[in-house]
């Protein structure tokens, strides 16, 4: 479907024009129309479908129209992480170009000045308002924020704010609006916790679900089967004779994130790390410096997974396998965009490999194990307990040589492994 036939206004559809969008996304398609008519909704769609645009459009559509208060903050959109936050209110200028509807985005740090030009823009009223949970709890505190008038409610992401532990901050913040308004839900998955938020705050939703897609195929995706002492020197190896370029690297903490980055500094690679102890400040000069090549490697948790649009990622390498599949797909999903290829590699250490198994499983195919180089030592078979006896296969052995498209291709024709 394409975007000039839902019923959008003109101004929004030269907004889109002018940014070359013209089919609608599933999720767009689907939710597009029910928020347009008013419904409260739940969507459970992953990042990378379009969502964004999915409730942004019809709401900048519906205040276009007017009869909303000019000095009043007339839609909230809670949001887990800075980066998403930043990212929101990027898509909210480019949509809202051709109309007069403010946004202000409100999102932590220790600035000052900027905590200032927030409170003026919560004070002023503006259409839009883009916050963190608990950025937006602190200045609700000090009194000077009425959010008595907003018409439109929307949670981006809200099993990651759950998880996060942002349940209590978000039920303060709904005491402050009123009971009629219009809520709208995304969230990647749809665990009971979410089952229970949605039926407090939201009134007889219509539900949208589309299926986790699984990862592109133009990604080459790849395991080591290793010992965790390993895994560094797997990193070694792979950039003993080729310098990194544009790769991620995601561990499962920031204490393990800032192990690994003083690792690699050691080696003399350009890295830099992202994790949630860092500042503001710090967070976007890193990912300034990343997205102009001056950092040519980063290592970070999931915080960088979901929300942040880099379209030319060439690696992704899962330091520490993800706790679930979906969090793959999220992380391999940063590679592969924008028609440009990409590759994912796996370090799967003897504990972790029943939680790979797992994501096999959900891929439905076997991913390509390369052997540990032998300079590393002998490295562990892969052999994960499934609970199943049906679902276990036979021990597979690691393909010996090093990891590169050309070794890779060759290797896959001539085994059994499906990529």
């Amino acid at each position: 479907m394409e975007f000039s036939e839902l019923d959008l206004e003109d101004s929004v559809l030269d907004a889109l024009d002018a940014m070359n969008f013209v089919e609608c996304t599933p999720v767009q398609e689907h939710t597009i129309p029910v928020i347009l008519e008013g419904k409260d909704l739940i969507g459970v769609a992953q990042t990378g479908t379009g969502k964004t645009a999915a409730y942004l459009l019809p709401v900048i559509n519906q205040l276009s129209k007017g009869g909303y208060p000019d000095d009043a903050i007339n839609c909230l959109i809670m949001s887990p992480t800075r980066e998403l936050a930043q990212q929101i209110d990027q898509q909210m200028e480019g949509f809202s170009y051709f109309m007069p509807t403010s946004s202000v985005a409100i999102y932590g740090g220790n600035d000052g000045i900027r905590f200032e030009q927030e409170k003026k823009g919560l004070t002023l009223g503006a259409d839009v308002v883009i916050a963190t949970p608990g950025r937006l709890i602190s200045h609700l505190s000090l009194g000077y924020v009425d959010l008595s008038k907003v018409s439109f409610f929307i949670l981006d992401e809200a099993d990651r704010m759950l998880d996060m532990g942002f349940a209590d901050d978000i039920m303060q913040i709904v005491k402050h609006l009123p009971a009629e308004r219009q809520t709208i839900m995304f969230s990647a998955t749809m665990p009971s916790k979410i089952q229970q938020l949605a039926k407090t705050i939201l009134k007889n939703p219509v539900e949208v679900k589309l299926a986790v897609s699984k990862p592109a195929e133009k990604i080459i995706q790849a395991a080591y089967i290793c010992y965790e002492a390993q895994k560094l020197g797997i990193v070694k190896e792979l950039f003993k004779e080729q310098q990194p370029e544009r790769v991620i690297i995601f561990a499962s903490s920031k204490v393990k994130v800032k192990e690994v980055a003083k690792a690699l500094k050691r080696m003399n690679l350009n890295v830099g790390e992202m994790h949630s102890d860092l500042e503001q400040a710090q967070r976007d000069e890193i990912m300034h410096e990343f997205r102009n090549g001056r950092i040519n490697m980063l290592v970070a948790t999931d915080i960088v997974a979901r929300g942040i649009d880099i379209d030319d990622i060439r690696l992704v390498i899962n330091y520490d396998v993800p706790h679930d599949s979906e969090d793959y797909v999220h992380r391999i999903g940063r590679t592969a965009r924008a028609n440009n290829d990409g590759c994912a590699i796996t370090f799967v250490s003897e504990k972790e490999q029943t939680q790979f198994k797992h994501i096999e499983n959900f891929l439905e195919k076997d991913i390509y194990k390369i052997a540990v180089p032998e300079q590393l030592g002998e490295a562990p078979e892969y052999a994960p307990k499934m609970k199943s006896a049906d679902n276990r296969k036979k021990r597979q052995k690691p393909q010996r040589g090093k990891f590169n498209r050309k070794n890779y291709k060759k290797n896959k024709d001539n085994s059994n492994s499906q990529v």
